[in-house]
């Protein structure tokens, strides 16, 4: 239970905002990474203006705001996409409309705390390593399996941000030449077959040709392709269904494929799998390990690192953005 606001030290909570393809998430956490209160909205369909997602994120603060149980030292924003080194603006981003975005400038003119910006998955590592998965370890990369792929770097206890703020886009790695077409213009991009999206447009093809192999899922959506999600395939596949159970492994395959390329990069402790599609728990992380023995360079003959779920779930970017907001204020 929330403290009475009289009780808490003063600026010991910050709130962290978790912007996703399809959804803006928001809660006040505390010190300990305690979540104490949360507010989410959709992303009007994915937005097409900035704007649109730069009022959702200032709506959910203010609710929050108004019902903090202390003073809010700081407001982090976990972006899904590429952060200037400045931290201040948004470069790119594949799955929204920003393009440059001066997104702390504007949000700072609408939000009273103090603004901090960081990839949502440098926030959600930071937070494994600190709160979670990655206890312990100081070298770690986070992978968040959602609409797309993001990735977070944890090296001697540090984020690594990149010369130009935009490390860890592991998603835009290509692993088929001239495959799929990626949202951010190039083809083969390991986001389009290890991603939320991946599984969907998999389970998607099925349905809508109507395949035999596909019947449960076909009838959970009375044969309507456009209602099948990533949630539905994982319990589907959960309950038993051989085919879900299929697609994710497929994903899984791949995601592993990518954990030793990675392995082969930056030579990590512990690799934690977080974002949506992590749901699925064994149904994908086991075939990523099997995938990723298989092609880890030096296989046999090297320390292997863990492969574990993310223990926040999809809090981490939230918590994260929220811890990092409040230390690049108080310190700490």
């Amino acid at each position: 239970m929330a403290q009475d606001a009289a009780q808490r030290p003063v600026g010991d909570l910050a709130i962290g905002v978790d912007i996703g393809g399809t959804k803006v998430a928001a809660g006040i956490v505390d010190e300990q990474g305690a979540v104490v209160a949360r507010a989410r909205a959709d992303t009007p369909d994915r937005s097409v203006r900035p704007k649109v997602v730069e009022d959702t994120i200032v709506g959910v603060v203010n609710e929050l705001l108004h019902q903090a149980p202390g003073r809010i030292a700081a407001v982090g924003i976990g972006a899904a996409g590429f952060v200037a080194a400045d931290r201040a603006t948004i470069v790119f981003a594949p799955h929204l409309s920003w393009r440059q975005e001066p997104l702390r400038d504007r949000l700072s003119a609408l939000i009273e705390p103090p603004i901090f910006i960081d990839n949502d998955a440098n926030a959600a590592i930071w937070a494994e390593g600190k709160f979670g998965a990655a206890r312990g370890e100081t070298s770690a990369m986070m992978i968040t399996l959602g609409t797309g792929i993001g990735g977070g770097i944890l090296m001697n206890g540090e984020v690594i941000r990149g010369r130009f703020g935009i490390a860890g886009e592991f998603g835009h790695m290509q692993v088929v030449p001239a495959g799929h077409r990626c949202e951010c213009g190039n083809r083969g991009c390991w986001e389009q077959y290890a991603s939320g999206n991946a599984l969907v447009r998999e389970a998607r093809s099925l349905v809508a040709a109507n395949s035999p192999l596909a019947r449960d899922l076909y009838e959970r959506v009375q044969g309507d392709a456009s209602q099948l999600t990533g949630p539905l395939v994982t319990e589907v596949a959960k309950a038993g269904d051989r085919t879900a159970i299929e697609l994710l492994a497929e994903v899984g395959d791949w995601l592993g494929v990518g954990l030793a390329n990675l392995a082969a990069a930056f030579d990590p402790g512990a690799f934690v799998i977080g974002g949506g599609v992590s749901a699925a728990g064994d149904l994908l992380i086991e075939p990523a390990r099997a995938a990723f023995r298989r092609q880890l360079t030096g296989r046999g003959f090297r320390p292997e690192a863990r492969i574990v779920r993310a223990e926040l779930g999809n809090e981490a970017g939230m918590i994260g953005a929220a811890d990092l907001a409040r230390a690049s204020v108080l310190g700490g």
